[in-house]
């Protein structure tokens, strides 16, 4: 789900909570002399150091020095995404790795996280293919494809059983198949984003609309419907028009899939993006507000990060064994510790989120955090 629109309180205090959630502080600081183009993103303006570049591994050194939370793109000329880094609070830094072919591409700033962003036009020369990458390279994307394929078409016939419950006007049938409707879109919801225009319509959350947009008419896709199911508690005609609106939105989100960029690095980055998702939203108990099935959610970011990392191992073994070993062990914590709150071993019946304490809750932001900081180094090794 991309970010939300955010007042200035609220960039400031959503800066604060992925500092300590996402571990997004100066500590993570890029050097501009290893050859990164340094991107300075301010409120008012996105500052890039060169406009031209060779094609291959990109590394962008981007500091925020704006008031406000930042998101930092790399954009085809169709606004697909190549590469993204959401929540770069105030006076923070990031390092963003990419892989890029030649073309013309953009470099976007977000100041707020909303809109179009403020854009410098930039282009990457030299030979067509770009990156070289390895033959364990080339059998990542593979696999990582046919995965992001596989959940793709899963994922429909479990939606129809939520939207055939809508239609039907059969609310508690319908909050049943709400979550388990959305595991598969959780679990690649990067490569769904990268398209730009399904993600608004599925998956936006109501303070994520954009200014001028109106809730009653624009507001579609899945929180929609869980607002109506759970805070009021009716299924009329507009949610039935709803319901057959998201079916329609998916079956395009599943065309779309095989076509998607895919490089070791985005999957490296999307791995990262997961996790930014699990601080920024299920955390805090945002992301799923009416329904509360924010654990349902988290796990199934946590499982495509970790398909991410698992498929990019044999490469990142050679490169950085000390981190690999350090990614094994988190991910094992994090998830020793999720199924705390499972009903069973291998479903997806999770403890309710408003029923988890404010301890339990740092508990959880704790292993994020813990999980997040190596994983933000995963791209980089891959392109050692």
């Amino acid at each position: 789900m991309r970010a939300v629109r955010l007042s200035a309180v609220t960039a400031a205090a959503t800066a604060a909570a992925l500092a300590a959630v996402t571990g997004c502080t100066e500590k993570s600081d890029a050097k501009a002399d290893d050859g990164s183009i340094t991107v300075v993103a301010k409120d008012d303006s996105c500052e890039v150091s060169k406009k031209e570049f060779p094609a291959g591994h990109l590394k962008l050194a981007v500091e925020n020095r704006g008031s406000k939370v930042t998101e930092v793109y790399v954009l085809y000329p169709d606004d697909r995404i190549v590469t993204e880094r959401e929540n770069i609070g105030p006076g923070t830094k990031a390092t963003i790795t990419a892989e890029i072919k030649s073309g013309d591409y953009a470099i976007a700033c977000k100041p707020g996280m909303v809109g179009d962003g403020i854009r410098q036009q930039v282009k990457a020369t030299g030979g067509a293919a770009g990156a070289q990458r390895s033959p364990e390279m080339d059998a990542a994307v593979a696999a990582y494809r046919q995965y992001v394929q596989a959940q793709a078409d899963a994922t429909l016939p479990k939606v129809k059983v939520f939207t055939d419950a809508v239609r039907a006007g059969d609310l508690e049938a319908a909050k049943k198949a709400y979550a388990p409707s959305r595991i598969g879109w959780e679990r690649t919801e990067p490569v769904a984003e990268s398209f730009g225009d399904i993600d608004p319509k599925v998956d936006v959350r109501e303070d994520g609309l954009e200014d001028g947009q109106d809730a009653a008419k624009d507001w579609t896709g899945w929180h929609r419907l869980e607002k109506a199911l759970w805070q009021d508690k009716k299924i009329g005609e507009r949610e039935k028009q709803l319901a057959d609106l998201l079916d329609k939105d998916l079956a395009d989100w599943v065309k779309r899939v095989g076509k998607a960029e895919i490089t070791p690095t985005s999957m490296a980055n999307g791995a990262k993006e997961l996790l930014d998702e699990v601080a920024s939203g299920k955390v805090t108990g945002e992301e799923e507000r009416y329904s509360h099935t924010d654990l349902v959610d988290f796990k199934a970011n946590v499982e495509g990060a970790q398909k991410s990392f698992d498929l990019l191992k044999p490469v990142a073994t050679k490169n950085d064994p000390k981190l690999v070993a350090d990614l094994e062990k988190q991910f094992t914590a994090l998830n020793t510790l999720l199924d705390q709150y499972r009903a069973d071993k291998n479903g997806y019946d999770f403890t309710s989120y408003d029923k988890v304490g404010k301890p339990e809750r740092k508990e959880l932001s704790d292993g994020v955090n813990a999980l997040a900081e190596p994983l933000s180094k995963l791209a980089a090794a891959v392109t050692k």
